[in-house]
């Protein structure tokens, strides 16, 4: 018997294999992993993305500033992160809307009479609202 181990012991290729098929489960276990995770944290954020939807309802235009009503009607909360009016950006007031809400965003803006206006609303997950609108005469 003491024999028999011995010679197990010293015969090194049974070794090898079983080794190197270990590592290739531990590589595999890890990648699946990566990917796994991976996976989640993107389709996640594409949820989120897909879930914003917000539409400008109303644009008034006032003294030095043009007001937008707007109404979140998408599934998630809505944070406005820029407006730009013919693609410049301009300062607003602040306004977060949470699903099924609404609210004015106030931006400060010297308009002119009876000009059109492309004004773009970007929410903090990258959603853009874009149209033109014609101030008064």
């Amino acid at each position: 018997m003491v024999k028999d181990v011995r010679k197990l012991l010293r015969n090194k290729r049974g070794i090898t294999p079983v080794l190197s098929n270990l590592l290739l489960t531990v590589i595999a276990v890890a990648a699946m992993s990566i990917a796994v995770t991976a996976t989640y944290v993107i389709t996640e954020n594409l949820h989120d993305n897909m879930g914003e939807r917000l539409i400008v309802e109303d644009v008034w235009f006032t003294t030095n500033q043009v007001s937008l009503y707007i109404r979140n009607v998408g599934k998630v909360s809505a944070k406005i992160a820029a407006v730009y009016i013919d693609r410049i950006p301009q300062s607003f007031t602040p306004l977060e809307l949470e699903e099924d809400k609404h609210g004015w965003l106030n931006v400060t803006y010297s308009w002119s009479s009876d000009s059109a206006y492309e004004i773009k609303v970007v929410t903090r997950r990258g959603t853009k609202v874009v149209d033109y609108y014609t101030s008064p005469s």
